[in-house]
């Protein structure tokens, strides 16, 4: 997914840095006790050229967030396509739970500034969330129509699948105590994945 033009190649490590520096003042400080100045300070740019790149300080914010989901689901669903067996869930979730410290300010930027911003939230629905749903509904679908998982809606299964990590990645501290060994936080994915089966695949009681 291309979420903006094409730039020469000096230009889109400038437009990346400015990214990656306003993902982190707003997981840190957020949206609105983040200056231009500040962006622009971080990302070792001048303001004007912070404004040549984006129309304004939402635009950036938009940009992070729907960029930000897009990773993190792409990463997440290759992994769901590449598994060994339907039952292999706790392998992915191990994956994704070590990898929570790493995504820790995307997911703190986009859950507490799509609450305040209507734009952002309607951005992440239709360019991310909606599509990868899709791509899980059909994942899972697959696994049904094999007689691996349970008949039901697929499209359910997939957004709980999806809500996992999204919780999990907002709520990593409440979940995860901090400093957790990463015995524990297999145990913790295997916890999550056989809660997520045990209503999921065929003969199981529910």
């Amino acid at each position: 997914m291309r979420l903006f033009n094409r730039l020469p190649q000096s230009e889109e490590q400038t437009r990346t840095r400015i990214l990656r520096s306003a993902q982190q003042l707003f997981a840190k400080d957020g949206y609105d006790r983040t200056t231009t100045r500040d962006l622009a300070e971080k990302a070792g740019v001048a303001e004007g050229t912070l404004f040549r790149h984006f129309a304004n300080k939402k635009s950036i914010l938009i940009e992070v967030a729907t960029q930000g989901w897009v990773d993190l689901l792409t990463d997440l669903l290759t992994e769901l396509s590449e598994m060994g067996s339907y039952q292999a869930v706790a392998q992915v979730m191990n994956r994704r739970m070590l990898n929570l410290r790493e995504n820790a300010n995307i997911m703190r930027v986009c859950f507490m500034e799509a609450q305040f911003h209507p734009e952002l939230r309607d951005r992440i629905q239709s360019e991310a969330i909606a599509k990868m749903t899709d791509v899980a509904e059909a994942f899972f679908q697959t696994a049904m129509d094999k007689g691996i998982y349970r008949q039901m809606n697929p499209k359910v299964v997939a957004q709980v699948f999806l809500g996992m990590f999204a919780i999990a990645g907002f709520s990593y501290n409440t979940i995860i105590e901090p400093g957790a060994s990463p015995k524990e936080m297999q145990e913790m994915a295997e916890g999550l994945a056989d809660i997520f089966l045990n209503g999921v695949l065929v003969g199981k009681e529910v």
